[in-house]
């Protein structure tokens, strides 16, 4: 045991459940996996789901030089061999819209921030218990900044935990929200796109086959007419659209979505989609697969509404939009629906009415965080010490009258990157019970949303690609 928190986080109480891995790669694998050049051999299965995965995984996102860069390639490569593939939900959402599977269900696309190894095997082991194919696992461009997660680590983390857990099948792993930053309304800061097209190439080299464009920061409101409060999301869709599908690889049709309206902001119309769609499509090659889905703004905020006293506000959510809007997608467009976002803190009796509004996808973020840091088995001092260091180091983000509980509410998810290794650190049995409430919930949900036993209707639709890779494909950066 040992202390593990940045010195100059302050605390009085002293943090010492934190372990470190003190083996190598080559001490975890002997005897359980074969490695050369370029090839992975699994000699002990059981290795799979032991506490050596745990210690290789760990070394995979805090280790150094050739052992990380080693262990990334063998969970990779373990994962390719065992059936765990990264892949494309494209052709699911595009049999959708042309109404080839049922339309009352909605696939949960869930944004793994902080403990993602143990979230991810929460989500994994739901999955594999009750025959759940249809989710997606995803991280949003802002997320990756402030939980110190990049693509490429984010993905191995994601195989790891399926792998772990006995998951096996396509995963769909996805950049959500590859947003653009206005500078004012309808233009974008400078530098922006490139920065976007930056990410998407390493977020497609990393294994994310799934993306999601989001330009509906750039949509200008301060215009009368719809077309031209569409056009700089259009013209910035388009160029990032056409992108994405230069940069394919082995033939996967990555799936992409589209957004027409902010999230927290006005809520969006048929006529703002429809004009967003016959913009894309004037300059679109019909030989290109275009958008699989499209995200609407319903009355939802992200991350919810957090009144002084730290309880969330009542929100409405219009349903109506998601349901017309998803009928003019499938039936002018052949796209599968539009999606929701902002969703998981919302009031559990409302996720049954998704499927029955024949929402596509729904994305949730915050509640699955809420759960983790407000868990009575979550240690008390580190959940100080991360409010310390956001009263001493966010202080400026905070907002004129703004109680404590809704700064550190408001603020808290920046701390997973700063406390990353502590949270990945805390005592296995802790974890444990945070994960079990963790299942609960994605139980729930999956339940709720309509999306289990969905493995034979999902595979008879979808491609499984087989991705090889050598060391040297991994951590370019050492």
């Amino acid at each position: 045991m040992m202390q593990d928190l940045n010195a100059n986080v302050k605390s009085e109480i002293p943090i010492n459940y934190f372990k470190i891995v003190m083996n190598t790669v080559d001490g975890l694998i002997t005897n359980n996996i074969e490695v050369s050049s370029d090839k992975v051999t699994i000699l002990n299965p059981d290795f799979l789901q032991s506490r050596g995965w745990d210690d290789l995984t760990w070394i995979s996102v805090f280790g150094e030089g050739e052992d990380k860069r080693k262990a990334r390639f063998i969970i990779w490569e373990t994962a390719q061999s065992a059936g765990v593939k990264p892949s494309s939900i494209n052709d699911f959402y595009m049999a959708r819209g042309k109404g080839e599977i049922p339309y009352n269900f909605t696939v949960p696309a869930i944004n793994i921030r902080g403990m993602a190894y143990d979230t991810a095997r929460a989500v994994f082991n739901v999955a594999k218990r009750t025959n759940t194919y249809a989710f997606i696992v995803e991280i949003a461009r802002s997320e990756i900044g402030y939980t110190d997660q990049r693509p490429e680590e984010f993905a191995i983390v994601m195989l790891a935990a399926a792998i772990r857990e006995g998951f096996r099948g396509p995963i769909f792993i996805q950049g959500d929200h590859f947003q653009a930053k206005a500078v004012t309304s309808g233009v974008p800061g400078n530098g922006e796109i490139d920065l976007i097209k930056g990410l998407i190439k390493e977020a497609i080299s990393s294994g994310f086959y799934n993306i999601d464009i989001d330009m509906s920061t750039l949509v200008d409101l301060d215009q009368s007419d719809i077309g031209r409060q569409q056009e700089p999301n259009i013209k910035y869709s388009l160029e990032l659209d056409k992108f994405i599908r230069a940069n394919e690889v082995m033939g996967i049709t990555i799936s992409i979505g589209g957004e027409i309206g902010h999230i927290g902001g006005k809520n969006s119309t048929v006529e703002d989609f429809t004009t967003y769609m016959d913009g894309l499509k004037k300059d679109w090659d019909p030989k290109l697969a275009c958008l699989s889905k499209v995200s609407v703004q319903t009355g939802t905020h992200h991350g919810g509404v957090v009144m002084s006293d730290g309880s969330l506000a009542n929100v409405t959510v219009d349903f109506n939009v998601l349901s017309n809007i998803t009928k003019v997608a499938r039936n002018q467009y052949g796209m599968g629906g539009a999606v929701q976002h902002g969703a998981s803190t919302l009031p559990d009796d409302l996720f049954s009415q998704f499927p029955i509004s024949e929402t596509l996808e729904i994305h949730l973020a915050t509640g699955f965080q809420n759960l983790i840091m407000d868990h009575q088995s979550f240690p008390k001092e580190l959940l100080d010490a991360i409010y310390l260091w956001i009263d001493d180091e966010k202080k400026e983000e905070r907002k004129k009258n703004s109680s404590d509980e809704q700064f550190h509410y408001q603020l808290r998810k920046k701390a997973w990157g700063k406390f990353k290794k502590e949270c990945w650190g805390i005592e296995e049995s802790i974890k444990a019970e945070i994960r079990s409430a963790l299942e609960e919930k994605f139980e729930f949900l999956f339940k709720s949303l309509n999306v289990f036993n969905s493995k034979e209707m999902l595979l008879s639709k979808i491609q499984l690609p087989e991705v090889h890779k050598k060391p040297e494909d991994f951590c370019k950066d050492i």
